[in-house]
């Protein structure tokens, strides 16, 4: 059997995030494990929204304040989904950079 294909657009970066999901009328709860500049992947979610279902996430980094990107469901597991960002705004390019900054780990 050969690898799956990667097909992502940018590199991700590997983070562990409380997140709130917000889903028109519903909410739920993640953990944001990844995030590009091109969209992010959620799981241990308490509820997956429908493919092309379009979402807002809240994440939690401390000890910088609450941020949120928009995007549309592209993936879905049992328990995770990914986004698509729906339009790659600069501050989203800064907050991958931040979150990268967040969680690097000194060399020794």
């Amino acid at each position: 059997m050969r690898p799956r294909e990667d097909r992502r657009q940018d590199g991700r970066v590997k983070t562990r995030f409380e997140s709130l999901i917000s889903m028109g009328s519903s909410e739920g709860v993640g953990v944001l494990a990844d995030i590009s500049y091109s969209g992010a992947f959620i799981e241990e979610v308490t509820g997956v929204p429908k493919m092309g279902e379009k979402i807002r996430l809240y994440v939690f980094v401390q000890p910088v304040s609450p941020f949120h990107v928009e995007g549309k469901v592209v993936r879905q597991g049992e328990s995770s989904f990914a986004i698509q960002y729906e339009n790659l705004d600069p501050e989203v390019c800064r907050l991958v950079d931040d979150a990268a900054a967040i969680v690097k780990v000194p060399k020794k």
